[in-house]
Order: structure tokens, then C-alpha cells, then sequence
């Protein structure tokens, strides 16, 4: 994905009621620009850290500017969640992703499963459909990973259930979680933030969902998934392989670490 909006340099102040964030421009003036990250953004602010800023289109909107990356000790870190999505769609394209090529067509929000949608659909001749749900992923966990979720979320969930519906049903369902930042070795479950959601994933990874974690390369204005990494799982106090069984059709399975 190529950001065609001209960037402007702040730095970051505060975030609150979500969708709130105040900067400081270069001159000094502080402003509000509107936060589209809907998580706790827990570990991803710090006061005085450089943000990227875009400006809105449309000159009636309430607010002028969108935050959009925030630069830490560790890298860059993605703030726009709405970017993510638009990233994975690019490098499907392009076939970014070596396990998920061999299909002819990519689909955006079908509908699937009870009242769902899925981020998208693959489809080829001779394969079976594959839906994918992505994740944006940004909490630094204690142990040098980066984590999902933020918090507890039972949508979440709802999508881990749906995806093990498609692999009953003999489809292919793939859990993508996009490290949206530059530092962290490796992804896991955020047992700390969501022991239900931690259990679902083993769960459903098990049972045929596929789960691959690909980080985000920043060099702006392009961004784009890059590598894959390590999905890993937290047991006692360990570190295992969060391994997969893939469902009929699947193609070559993420490395894992020994």
C-alpha cells in the first residue's frame, strides 16, 4: 500500500475517548486529530514520540487530521487500523503471501457463517474456498512478542467460531494476524488480556483454522507485509510452537520455531 496524502510531522500528547488524540505540530500549535484504533493502544504511545499525520479529504469534517503511525524506541507502530486491511487486499495482489497463492480471486467482506462477514475470500478452480480474518496486532507482550488482543473481545471470538464452522463444512479458514509494528520476535495469544480468546485460538488451530502472523514493513509512504513470523503459545511458563492442522487444500504451513 502506497500513502498518496502528503505527511505532516507531530508529536504525540495524549489519547483518550478512543477516537481522540492531541499533537503538537512542528510550529508548536496543538491540535486534535481523530484516532482510528478502537483497541487500548496499550504500549503504543508515549509522550513526545514522533506521529504521522494525514489530512482529511473533506474539508467539512469535524476533524482535520488522522493519526496514523507513531515512532517508539522499538519502530514505527501502526495507529490507523483501517489501513490494515487495505495492506493484507495489496499483498494478496501481489502474492505476498506464499501460503495463501493459487487462487484467482480475491473478496472483500462476504457474507458467511451467522450474520458475519469475512475479510476475505479466496477462490480458485480446484480449490477449496479459503476465508481469511485479519487482525491488526500491536501489544508488546513482557516475553519480546507482540500480542492479541488489546482486551477482551468477544467479537473476536465470534470470528474464531465462525472459521472453525468453514473447516467442518470442508472450506479453508486462515487467522491472519498483521503485526502492525516494527519491533517483537515473535506473535502469541494475549492470555493476559484475554484468557478466553488465548484458549479459542489453541482451540481452533487444532481443529484445522490456520494461523499466520506477518509483520508490517514501514517505509513510508510505502507499507506493506513483509515477513512472516513465528506463532508461538504460552504454556506455564514456556514458549511452544502454536501449531496448526491445516484443512483440506492448504498450502505450504508457516515456519515454525523448533
Amino acid at each position: 500500500m502506497v500513502v498518496t496524502e502528503p505527511l505532516i510531522a507531530a508529536t504525540f500528547v495524549r489519547r483518550y475517548k478512543r477516537f481522540l488524540m492531541d499533537v503538537r505540530l512542528a510550529d508548536g500549535s496543538l491540535l486534535t486529530a481523530h484516532c482510528p484504533n478502537s483497541g487500548s493502544m496499550e504500549g503504543c504511545t508515549a509522550e513526545g514520540a514522533p506521529v504521522l499525520l494525514t489530512r482529511a479529504s473533506n474539508p467539512s469534517r469535524r476533524l482535520a487530521f488522522t493519526a496514523e503511525w507513531i515512532r517508539l524506541p522499538g519502530g514505527w507502530v501502526g495507529i490507523n487500523t483501517h489501513r490494515t486491511n487495505r495492506i493484507v487486499h495489496d499483498a494478496l495482489r501481489l502474492r505476498l503471501v506464499p501460503e495463501l497463492e493459487g487462487y484467482e480471486t480475491v473478496r472483500a467482506e462476504v457474507p458467511y457463517g451467522r450474520n458475519s462477514r469475512v475479510d476475505f475470500l479466496l477462490e480458485g478452480p480446484g480449490l477449496p474456498p479459503c476465508y481469511v480474518e485479519v487482525k491488526n496486532t500491536t501489544w508488546p507482550t513482557p516475553d519480546g512478542g507482540v500480542g492479541f488482543p488489546d482486551a477482551v473481545t468477544e467479537r473476536g471470538l465470534k470470528h474464531l467460531r465462525e472459521l472453525r464452522r468453514v473447516v467442518q463444512e470442508g472450506g479453508r479458514a486462515v487467522m491472519l494476524f498483521v503485526v502492525n509494528r516494527e519491533d517483537g520476535s515473535f506473535f502469541r495469544a494475549a492470555h493476559e488480556k484475554d484468557p478466553a480468546y488465548a484458549r479459542a485460538l489453541a482451540a481452533a488451530a487444532k481443529a484445522g483454522v490456520e494461523v499466520l502472523a506477518y509483520r508490517v514493513r514501514f517505509d513510508v509512504p510505502a507499507v506493506v507485509l513483509s515477513e512472516a513470523i513465528p506463532c508461538l503459545r504460552r504454556r506455564g511458563r514456556n514458549l511452544e510452537p502454536l501449531r496448526s492442522y491445516p484443512s483440506v487444500g492448504a498450502g505450504r504451513m508457516q515456519a515454525e520455531v523448533p
